[in-house]
């Protein structure tokens, strides 16, 4: 049995707890995992950041079941889903386009926070047709446009300590803003997230541009990021607008870059708002 077995072999009997069905795909030989919420509602597909595990997201989609059907992808080499291969966003959204085309969700809405902000602009950009795009605090950093705010060394040990066994308070002490309840499910799954594949990806945050992407990411999208976050700056916000004109922008006050949690009220009303504006067909309530 691997180290990765090993880690997610009890976490596995936690997942009905969450109300999703586990859905599996295969890309590129490697199996990738999700957690499908279910029910009649017009599909989301949620790509989450660099070490947020599928679970993580419960507490944001799952309130959101009046409106969609969650699907939270497990990317690769986290969670559940298999590791191996690269890492670069082009790579992820393949990963993407599989789920979608294996589960049959046409045209889904997609929601990216993070490096899945860098993955859903990525997807659409690459073709992949979808109802509307929502990226939230994309790492703007890339070739000549300076570092990730967040070094290489402070993932690694974070990655060590989660290893070793880390606690909810160890966790407070990178996340202060977060209720108790999600410190305490990160320190559960961030051991599911492969060193290997974690470092891969932050290596790729220098070496691709999100702006290439989302300069050809047609409306619907929206763009949300944190208003204290230090990886998308409100300069770096009026760059993306530049590079996107047509898209809409919305500020959550209070929060930094892990924007959902940061601030979970000032979040889902922007996200609801959005998701409620794609979701009404043209002319109703005219």
């Amino acid at each position: 049995m691997s180290d990765h077995e090993r880690v997610t072999q009890g976490l596995i009997e936690e997942l009905p707890t969450y109300g999703a069905a586990s859905r599996w795909v295969s890309s590129e030989g490697r199996s990738l995992h999700l957690l499908d919420y279910g029910g009649e509602k017009p599909p989301l597909l949620v790509l989450p950041g660099i070490t947020s595990p599928a679970p993580t997201w419960d507490f944001v989609v799952a309130p959101l079941r009046d409106l969609v059907r969650p699907l939270v992808m497990d990317l690769r080499g986290r969670g559940l889903s298999d590791a191996g291969g690269s890492y670069r966003a082009p790579d992820f959204a393949v990963d993407a386009a599989a789920a979608i085309e294996q589960l049959g969700i046409e045209r889904p809405l997609v929601l990216g926070h993070s490096l899945g902000a860098r993955i859903a602009a990525a997807l659409v950009a690459g073709g992949t047709e979808v109802a509307a795009a929502i990226v939230v605090d994309p790492p703007l950093s890339g070739p000549d446009r300076g570092p990730y705010p967040t070094t290489r060394e402070a993932f690694a040990a974070q990655l060590r300590e989660a290893y070793e066994g880390t606690t909810a308070d160890a966790v407070s002490a990178y996340y202060p803003l977060w209720p108790r309840s999600e410190l305490l499910l990160r320190a559960r799954w961030a051991p599911t997230c492969e060193e290997a594949a974690v470092l891969a990806t932050y290596d790729e945050f220098v070496r691709e541009d999100f702006l290439e992407w989302w300069a050809e990411v047609p409306a619907p999208a929206s763009f949300i990021r944190g208003g204290e976050s230090p990886v998308v700056t409100a300069s770096g916000a009026e760059d993306a607008r530049a590079a996107n004109p047509g898209a809409a922008y919305a500020v959550v006050p209070g929060a930094g870059h892990m924007v959902p949690w940061d601030n979970h009220t000032g979040f889902m009303q922007e996200l609801r708002t959005i998701l409620e504006k794609e979701l009404t067909p043209p002319g109703a309530g005219s």
